[in-house]
């Protein structure tokens, strides 16, 4: 399985992403985003990178996350073994599963929020991730698209069970949350932990003075 989720924070603007496949590093092969154009999730049995990246630069120049899929996904001889998610900086999404895809395989668009997946147990686990990330709107943004991710597996996500997850949340006034779990027995579980240490100290009070988009000479007072 691969599901993955896109969503836009209402209270903030803030864009993010997360993942998990039966695969290695999802990763590095599933997630883009930029908080200067959107989110991004190009998965499949044959993933396009290219699309992922592709997505960015189109929706930054003032495409829709729905005109930015259709485009690239149209001009694709091998989109049969794609899947394809994307979010813009309103909010718009988009998403395209291509028809060879491994079933189960689908995804489901909201009002922010975009979820697709193949190689699921059924349509459930993408309603699940879904209702999921709503039940959790008292949460931080990143601790909602991660529960979202624990809402897939429970409710049949892969029999294969999951090997690697990732997190990315991106806004102009934050550094990039990026995490990955390439590999792991239990890697939902490895996500949370990592998730932790990245909001405790001394990682988190560093983030807090690096250059960002609305900051870009952002330094330590000290300095």
């Amino acid at each position: 399985m691969t599901i993955s989720i896109l969503a836009i924070d209402d209270k903030t603007g803030r864009l993010g992403g997360a993942a998990a496949t039966g695969s290695l590093c999802v990763g590095g092969w599933v997630l883009r985003g930029g908080a200067d154009s959107g989110m991004s999730a190009s998965q499949g049995t044959a993933p396009s990178t290219l699309w992922g990246e592709q997505a960015l630069i189109a929706m930054k120049g003032g495409a829709s996350a729905a005109q930015a899929v259709a485009d690239l996904t149209g001009m694709d001889a091998g989109r049969a073994h794609r899947q394809m998610a994307a979010l813009d900086l309103r909010g718009g999404t988009g998403a395209f599963t291509g028809a060879q895809s491994v079933a189960y395989a689908g995804a489901q668009e909201g009002r922010g929020v975009v979820v697709a997946g193949n190689m699921l147990t059924g349509a459930a686990v993408i309603e699940a991730a879904l209702a999921g990330f709503d039940a959790a709107h008292a949460l931080p943004f990143a601790e909602r698209l991660m529960q979202a991710l624990h809402a897939a597996a429970e409710a049949g996500g892969d029999a294969r069970g999951l090997k690697s997850a990732a997190l990315l949340v991106v806004g102009r006034d934050i550094a990039p949350l990026t995490l990955r779990i390439d590999l792991a027995e239990d890697p939902l579980k490895a996500l949370g932990t990592l998730y932790e240490a990245s909001q405790a100290q001394p990682y988190g009070g560093w983030v807090e003075v690096v250059p960002v988009l609305d900051d870009p000479y952002r330094a330590p007072d000290d300095v």
